[in-house]
């Protein structure tokens, strides 16, 4: 079994494997071999925060946004989104 993430961010547990990963505190999700969190588990830094999403829909409406490093397009089409203070 698995443990993933629903669209209100709360863990529940799978059958099937997540298709995407993110980090629990920064509320970013992406793809399952990022670099960028590749490096961050390998420092040890991400391991507690780590999670996993069934898809990119739920991802999104459980409240985490695209990863910048291996989701670009997706990202800078999320940030023009922000409004900006």
């Amino acid at each position: 079994m698995y443990t993933l993430i629903d669209s209100n961010g709360k863990a529940y547990l799978s059958k099937e494997k997540g298709i995407l990963g993110g980090h629990k505190k920064g509320k970013i999700y992406g793809n399952l071999n990022c670099k960028s969190a590749s490096r961050a588990i390998e420092k040890g830094d991400y391991k507690t925060e780590r999670v996993f999403f069934r898809d990119e829909k739920t991802a999104i409406n459980a409240g985490y946004r695209p990863c910048a490093v291996c989701m670009p397009e997706k990202y800078h089409k999320w940030k023009s989104t922000q409004t900006k203070n």
